[in-house]
């Protein structure tokens, strides 16, 4: 649905200097893809580039196979004629048009397109009634909650069928509560519809929970592109790995690599990790492994492959997990738990199983 190759914007010279550069990613037909990074990647100008609110420097973007943007053809197709829409961070309904009238207003401007009342108003309320708000369109949008303003825009940005939906942040003015359930209504609206989503967030567990890819960006550039599994439990390098979710990195130095497995040594000692094939190897390296995937047990000596002593000085009750941080030697590791046995002052044995351990170049960004 959505092809971009080679896609560069730059606000200054020089690596800080600002935008993307050569970025190249496949969106395909009614897939929920997520553009994700902390602020400054250059996510949000991905995301205006291919809406058309700004004009790349070189590159080339299509959708179903129709060039929006070619740089090498002096082709730029203006944002009104590409057929997309979109939901920013701020909503921007206006308050002085009621529900329905919000929500049949691109229907009135699409150029090219001339829908009798009749037809404007079946479309805008099946699209209305998609969204759980149909007994409210003669209402002010004024009036509405912060969720429903939410689902108001999505429906304005539905009713004249684009061909890709864009999201620019649109959870982020939620509070904490709507912001989890308008994660499931997101999902389940855009795979009822069918349309093909382009979503921007710096929220880690959103992308996760929302996606059927993501593609990691940083200073500019895509850093990793997979699966929510795949970001989460196989980042690529050392930036991935900070950046989505909470770990144990363990930098330290590659003793061997074969067979798919590594010894690292690290500050705790040796540490036998997965190493995929395709993984880079260097000498200089990591052991990552999640919080949830450390085992505690009560101290009885600790032997053997990545099992080491250490002491819990930290607990914090979670609700649904309990967190510790475990001192062992002048490393701490973070443990997750959903069992609550230790009070803050035990000696534990802490395991790293070698399987859930994974081993990443410390060099890469």
């Amino acid at each position: 649905m959505l092809h971009v190759e080679n896609l560069t914007k730059l606000y200054a010279p020089g690596e800080n200097g600002g935008g993307i550069r050569d970025l190249s990613f496949d969106v395909a037909a009614g897939e929920f893809y997520t553009l994700l990074g902390p602020s400054g990647c250059g996510k949000t100008t991905t995301l205006r580039s291919v809406a058309g609110l700004e004009e790349p420097s070189s590159g080339r973007m299509t959708i179903a196979d129709e060039v929006i943007f070619d740089s090498g053809q002096g082709i730029f197709v203006p944002a009104n004629q590409r057929r997309l829409g979109m939901v920013f961070q701020s909503y921007a309904v206006w308050p002085h048009m009621s529900v329905f009238d919000n929500t049949a207003f691109p229907l009135r401007m699409v150029p090219g397109k001339r829908w009798g009342d009749a037809e404007i108003r079946r479309l805008a309320m099946r699209t209305l009634e998609t969204m759980g708000l149909a007994e409210f369109a003669p209402r002010s949008a004024a009036q509405l909650s912060g969720g429903q303003q939410q689902r108001l825009a999505l429906a304005r940005a539905l009713v004249a069928e684009p061909s890709l939906l864009l999201l620019d942040e649109p959870l982020s003015n939620l509070d904490a509560l709507l912001r989890e359930q308008m994660r499931s209504e997101l999902r389940r609206l855009q795979k009822e519809v069918g349309v093909t989503a382009v979503y921007v967030t710096h929220d880690q567990s959103e992308a996760l929970a929302l996606s059927d890819r993501i593609a990691v960006m940083h200073n500019g550039r895509i850093a990793q592109i997979g699966t929510p599994h795949q970001i989460y439990h196989q980042p690529r390098n050392v930036f991935v790995a900070t950046f989505v979710g909470r770990n144990n990195l363990l930098r330290g130095k590659l003793l061997e690599r074969n067979n798919g497995h590594a010894r690292i040594a690290t500050a705790l000692g040796p540490v036998l990790c997965q190493a995929p094939n395709d993984a880079r190897a260097a000498p200089s390296a990591a052991a990552l492994i999640r919080p949830e995937h450390v085992v505690l047990t009560a101290a009885a000596g600790a032997t053997g492959i990545n099992r080491f002593r250490g002491r819990v000085f930290q607990v914090a009750f979670l609700g649904e997990a309990t967190e510790y941080v475990v001192q062992v030697g002048n490393v701490e590791i973070l443990v997750r738990s959903m069992a609550g046995q230790y009070d803050g002052s035990e000696d534990v044995d802490v395991y790293l199983p070698p399987e859930k351990t994974l081993a990443i170049a410390a060099d890469e960004i």
